[in-house]
C-alpha cells in the first residue's frame, strides 16, 4: 500500500508505527472473522441439507 500521508505533522501524541500496527491487527481480525463466519455458514448448510 502506498504511503501518501505525511506523518511529520502528526504531533507528539500520535505514534505512526503504533497506528500501523493497529491497522494491521484490524485487517487481520476482519480477514479471519470473515473466514470463520464463512466456515460456520458452510458447516450449517451442510448439516441442514445432508
Amino acid at each position: 500500500m502506498e504511503n501518501t500521508h505525511d506523518t511529520d505533522d502528526w504531533g507528539e501524541e500520535m505514534d505512526s508505527s503504533e497506528h500501523g500496527n493497529t491497522y494491521n491487527l484490524f485487517l487481520g481480525i476482519i480477514k479471519w472473522g470473515s473466514i470463520a463466519v464463512t466456515a460456520i455458514l458452510g458447516f450449517l448448510l451442510f448439516f441442514v441439507y445432508f
